[in-house]
């Protein structure tokens, strides 16, 4: 299938799931094309759109909570942060992500345990 095709395809489906979740794709669009075609080519690879900034480990349980849209798996995470990680998706209200800012697991963990 052609690239720029299945880049489309993805960008609907993906909207479906993001809409409820309260994101949106980011307004940067060229990051977004940049990352939707990382996917592709992930999923060529490896049979999935998986996010291309996170680490595959082989092991399935942990690699299957990387397929895109992965914000039902990270929800806490990425809702502190107002993104995802790699800022394909961003909260609903964010105009500018570039002013967010990522935060580890280990943070927000830390974090939680301080309040």
């Amino acid at each position: 299938m052609d690239t720029k095709k299945r880049m489309e395809q993805l960008r609907t489906m993906f909207q479906k799931v993001i809409d409820p979740l309260g994101y949106k794709f980011s307004p940067d669009e060229e990051i977004v094309d940049y990352l939707l075609e990382q996917e592709v080519m992930l999923e060529k690879e490896k049979g999935s759109p998986f996010c291309p900034c996170q680490g595959l480990t082989g092991e399935r349980g942990h690699d299957m909570k990387l397929v895109c849209p992965c914000i039902p798996f990270h929800r806490e995470h990425f809702d502190a942060m107002k993104r995802c990680w790699c800022g394909l998706f961003v909260h609903k209200d964010v105009d500018d992500p570039d002013e967010l800012v990522q935060i580890s697991k280990q943070e927000l963990e830390a974090s939680s345990k301080s309040d």
